[in-house]
């Protein structure tokens, strides 16, 4: 059993990649913000606010479960929801795939 997977974390503006390792049994938000990265998280990981919100590449896509409904529901209200790309990094557990998970930050939510 593969105990970690390679991980490119893309910033939001797409200028900067930094390659990370996720371990078993962090979610890929766990992963990000253990690095030290900009991913705010501040629901602690219950898909309740979309400040992890980020867009995997194809692969990287297909290699997860589908999203709940929920987390659709979370997604839809964000700015830069793309369907098929979009995904809460705290809805996501550790998987190990065949390359390199590939991440771009999504913006963060706009305050009010």
């Amino acid at each position: 059993m593969t105990d970690s997977q390679s991980v490119t974390v893309i910033s939001r503006d797409g200028d900067t990649q930094s390659n990370i390792e996720w371990v078993r049994p962090q979610s890929l938000m766990e992963a990000i913000r253990d690095n030290d990265l900009p991913i705010s998280a501040e629901c602690g990981g219950f898909a309740s606010c979309a400040t992890c919100h980020v867009h995997l590449d194809a692969a990287s896509y297909r290699a997860f479960a589908e999203p709940a409904d929920d987390e659709i529901e979370m997604l839809e209200g964000e700015e830069r929801y793309t369907p098929g790309t979009s995904r809460l990094a705290c809805q996501l557990p550790f998987t190990v795939t065949d390359g390199v998970v590939a991440a771009q930050l999504a913006s963060p939510p706009v305050d009010f």
